[in-house]
């Protein structure tokens, strides 16, 4: 049955089938998809074999990109290192070991295939297991041993087709970043900065800013998101653990599936379109889910608001860097490359006002205690600030300047430490009383 279907046959356009999944179906794409599926009908093993995404992402994203031109190089590359200057003045991490890269949209893709396949392979592996479980169990039953044979088949075949739609969605965002750190988290390899030349110009049109002033604006955000990356070497993969555990718990509505599944139409695909666009397939959030994600949106928050505020001090000089800082504030909130990645892939919808706030918070930390205070918060997941500071960041510089208590406050702190000692125990350190327990970094 599977046979027949992939090779045209059995009464179903296979340019409907690709339109209900997103795919592109002009002639030539569609023979390379059904030719990539009859594949993963005779893959051995469960994996998903993820360089279908990687090849329906640069094909998409080459399909009209330009090459970087010596010109391109020559301007940005002198752009890149105003920006390290200028930086050096407003952070207290360290310059990147190795120069910034400049890529074509096709080079981003294959850069950020293997991070972006990470963090979906939670969510595919969900997706293609219920899909066989409720194949399975609507069969009827003189079927059924049929279809639970061939459930490793199925299951590569939508691992395949998950594959596919994740290329089209990264060769899709590599037409709108303008850089390596654009979507919010370390896509490329730990201390790598990149610029994207021809989305950085097309960022440019249609502005009242002078190009160049827009080119070293951008250049310093990418510095200065790499450079945090590289200090905080515990951030990567505290973010990408966060998100492939949110994704672990997602979970396919078996019900929705199994409406779809009686009543398709092959002719006419618009409603199962819909519901995978619309996520209509995916069950609510369990209450630990929705505490994840307030942990991670926190945290990117935290990450986006203190590049905000270095990007301001970095370019203070440009006369036009409110401007630019505007336009990136206004994309974010109409749905940025960002937003779109993270709603995509985890349901994540990243909240403007969360970032407002996370900057203003660095901005009157770092007026309070400095640059090099401010910036040693992040040697540490513990350390770093929690939601509530976010809503309170008084209290925040309270703390960290030691006017929130007073001598009765360290006389008790030390009473209680020494009858611990007393008492054989170890004390706690500062900040660890079960009293705030609840305002850790984590936001647990």
């Amino acid at each position: 049955m599977l046979r027949e279907l992939l090779s045209g046959s059995g009464g179903i356009d296979p340019s409907q089938l690709a339109g209900a999944a997103g795919l592109p179906n002009d002639p030539a794409s569609l023979a390379a998809i059904f030719s990539q599926l009859q594949q993963a009908m005779n893959q051995q093993g469960d994996g998903i074999d993820w360089n279908v995404a990687l090849r329906q992402g640069e094909e998409r994203a080459a399909s009209a990109q330009r090459q970087v031109t010596d010109d391109d190089r020559a301007r940005l590359e002198q752009a890149m290192q105003v920006a390290a200057l200028w930086l050096d003045e407003a952070v207290d991490v360290s310059a990147l070991p190795t120069p910034p890269e400049l890529l074509t949209r096709r080079a981003w893709v294959t850069h950020t295939m293997p991070i972006w396949s990470q963090l979906a392979e939670p969510v595919a592996l969900s997706i293609a297991d219920s899909l066989t479980r409720v194949m399975s169990e609507q069969a009827p039953e003189e079927l059924r041993s049929m279809v639970q044979g061939a459930s490793r088949m199925m299951r590569g075949i939508g691992g395949a087709m998950f594959a596919m739609q994740l290329g089209q969605v990264v060769g899709q965002l590599a037409t709108e970043v303008v850089s390596g750190g654009d979507i919010g988290i370390p896509l490329m390899e730990d201390g790598r900065a990149a610029l994207l030349p021809q989305n950085v110009a097309e960022f440019g049109e249609g502005l009242d800013i002078p190009a160049d002033q827009v080119e070293l604006y951008l250049a310093v955000r990418e510095l200065a998101h790499a450079r945090l990356f590289r200090h905080a070497r515990w951030l990567r993969l505290h973010l990408i653990t966060a998100i492939t555990a949110f994704a672990r718990g997602i979970d396919i509505d078996t019900d929705r599936l199994e409406q779809l599944a009686e009543g398709f139409d092959p002719t006419n695909t618009d409603e199962l379109r819909d519901a995978v666009v619309n996520g209509a397939l995916i069950r609510p959030k369990s209450d630990a889910q929705e505490a994840a994600l307030a942990r991670l949106e926190t945290m990117l928050a935290l990450v986006e608001g203190w590049v905000d505020v270095v990007t301001a001090d970095a370019t203070s000089r440009l006369p036009k860097s409110g401007a630019v800082a505007e336009t990136i504030r206004r994309r974010r909130a109409s749905g940025g490359p960002a937003e779109s990645a993270f709603a995509t892939l985890v349901g994540l919808e990243l909240r403007p006002r969360r970032l407002r706030e996370a900057a203003a918070m660095w901005r009157a930390v770092g007026d309070a205690v400095g640059i090099e205070a401010r910036d040693a918060l992040w040697a540490h997941p513990d350390l770093l600030p929690s939601s509530a500071d976010l809503d309170d960041p008084a209290a925040l510089v309270a703390r960290l300047t030691g006017t929130g208590a007073g001598p009765d406050a360290a006389d008790a702190d030390f009473d209680e430490a020494l009858e611990q000692l007393l008492r054989g125990e170890t004390p706690a350190a500062p900040g660890e009383h079960g009293d705030d327990d609840e305002g850790g970094p984590s936001g647990s």
